[in-house]
């Protein structure tokens, strides 16, 4: 079975900030298949963000580049939309104009028709519904939860109907029930959207239970250490209760190791158990 044309070619890509000596990220290779649902974990400092960012063009390569279909990404396009953690959303817009935001855009407008106007405007009801944001459409960013802002921040993403959708820690702010709320409601829009995901965070269960490859990054400089490809079901065949299950256990104890073989954590946790071995001697029977 022949493998399907990546979406976004990624080759030799580093990146040095000026006046660091240490590279951000080092002699990247990485190919994303369209389609795909692919995250990006790490300890911190491995360049996950600074990939994210570059891929999304709002950042430029030292070295290396980015291609999506073949085309050099040499900026920010319509055909890549971002969602970050902290929402990023427009406080004196509604919850619907700021879903509608991207829309007005004369990269959107140019050349649309009544049609394509209007076809928008039934697009972006229907966000606000799958999103369960249609009660609060009139409200504005202050007064929704953090939960609610996130899908708001989703939805607007999701408007121009992106090929590839970029996700910064998108979870990292949310308590633990909101969280599972928004895996499943994520996992229902890749089905649905059938956009190129790539999401970053910490989270290894969450890597793991959404994506479909999970690339581990070792920092100092930022670099890959292995590509996993899950034993799993499908995306969009996942459910909660996969999370207790062996086979993902066994996948988050396995991207788990790596984290802790390529960051040090191994040593630190070393250097503390005889800190406390020194202790107890210490401490009078």
């Amino acid at each position: 079975m022949t493998a399907p044309a990546p979406c976004i070619r990624i080759a030799g890509l580093g990146k040095t900030y000026p006046g660091q000596s240490l590279p951000a990220l080092q002699a990247i290779d990485l190919d994303v298949a369209q389609g795909e649902f692919l995250a990006l974990v790490g300890a911190s400092g491995c360049g996950k963000s600074t990939l994210l960012r570059l891929i999304a063009g709002l950042e430029a390569p030292t070295s290396g580049g980015i291609w999506l279909d073949d085309a050099p990404v040499t900026g920010p396009g319509p055909e890549r939309a971002v969602v970050f953690q902290d929402y990023s959303l427009y406080p004196w817009l509604t919850v619907l104009e700021n879903v509608r935001f991207c829309r007005s855009l004369r990269v959107h407008t140019g050349n649309a028709s009544d049609s394509q106007a209007a076809s928008a405007v039934e697009r972006s009801y229907a966000l606000l519904d799958v999103m369960g944001l249609d009660a609060v459409r009139d409200h504005y960013p202050n007064q929704l939860s953090g939960g609610m802002r996130q899908r708001v921040a989703i939805a607007r993403a999701l408007m121009a109907q992106p090929r590839v959708l970029l996700m910064d820690e998108p979870f990292g702010a949310l308590d633990a029930q909101t969280r599972e709320v928004m895996h499943e409601l994520i996992l229902r829009l890749f089905e649905i959207e059938r956009s190129t995901i790539v999401f970053v965070t910490h989270d290894v269960e969450e890597a793991v239970y959404l994506a479909s490859r999970v690339v581990v990054l070792a920092p100092h400089p930022g670099r890959v250490d292995g590509v996993h490809t899950l034993s799993l079901p499908p995306p969009g065949e996942r459910h909660p209760d996969l999370k207790l299950a062996p086979e993902l256990l066994q996948w988050k104890k396995t991207v788990l190791e790596r984290i802790r073989a390529t960051s040090g954590v191994q040593h630190d946790l070393d250097k503390l158990n005889r800190l406390a071995e020194l202790s107890r001697r210490r401490t009078p029977t």
